[in-house]
């Protein structure tokens, strides 16, 4: 039975992987790293450097992630077979090593498919987990800003649920990642508050705040800026709803 690590490494930043992390980097016997293609190449060399310097000795075996069908008309079932895929792939990449690591960008408990994807192997391996610091925490932490309001709850979606079910009941603060369509556009922005970053803990770190009348435009056009130079980009928001400064 294969031993199987998922190691969160933070956003970007190096210095967000644990000593737990570094201590289970190095006790693996193969250390697999996902390429994604040459647009976001950056993100496997990343994986790369944290290894150079935390488990030099350890193998690693690159591979090449497949890809979500987008154009696929059942979003739930293009999910389901893209993970298929994945843990195929990961099957595929592990061989015979008995105790696997994979480096998860953020942590694998946050909209993140890790866990999914190791329990279609087989036989199944023996999972643990070596938590990260996530994209909430890095943009709370670069903005020097509580997630939460005394008391008060936090919804954590994505910007598919927010342009179809616009702003859910009940809560008044919004943490929304995987929006690649800018979906606050959708929202009226009088009395809410946005904080936005992209590329967290990384030296190209952009952040915007302010009222959202003023600050998503902003947001809108440094975003497709951002993208363009870099052909990718990874971005998080809050919204606060109730707050005009």
């Amino acid at each position: 039975m294969m031993d199987l690590i998922l190691i969160g490494i933070g956003t970007g930043n190096p210095d967000h992987v644990t000593l737990e992390g570094r201590r289970a980097m190095a006790e693996a016997d193969l250390i697999l790293v996902p390429r994604k293609g040459e647009d976001k190449a950056d993100l496997a060399g990343l994986r790369l450097a944290i290894l150079a310097e935390a488990a030099p000795h350890v193998p690693v075996a690159e591979f090449d992630l497949p890809v979500r069908d987008a154009a696929h008309p059942d979003y739930r079932q293009a999910v389901e077979d893209w993970h298929d895929a994945i843990a195929l792939a990961w099957a595929q990449a592990a061989g015979q090593a008995a105790r696997v690591a994979l480096l998860i960008w953020g942590d694998p408990s946050l909209y993140d498919s890790s866990l999914r994807i190791a329990a279609r192997l087989q036989p199944a391996p023996r999972v643990r987990v070596v938590p990260g610091i996530t994209a909430i925490q890095a943009l709370c932490a670069a903005h020097a800003i509580p997630l939460n309001e005394v008391g008060a709850p936090v919804l954590i979606t994505t910007g598919r649920r927010l342009r179809e079910g616009g702003w859910p009941e009940g809560v008044d603060r919004l943490a929304v990642m995987l929006d690649g369509e800018t979906s606050f556009r959708h929202l009226p922005p009088d009395g809410v508050r946005i904080w936005w970053g992209a590329f967290l803990g990384m030296t190209e770190q952009i952040l915007e705040a302010g009222p959202l009348a003023e600050a998503g435009p902003r947001i809108v056009a440094t975003r497709a800026a951002a993208r363009a130079r870099h052909g990718w980009i990874m971005d998080i928001y809050l919204l606060a709803r109730g707050e005009s400064g």
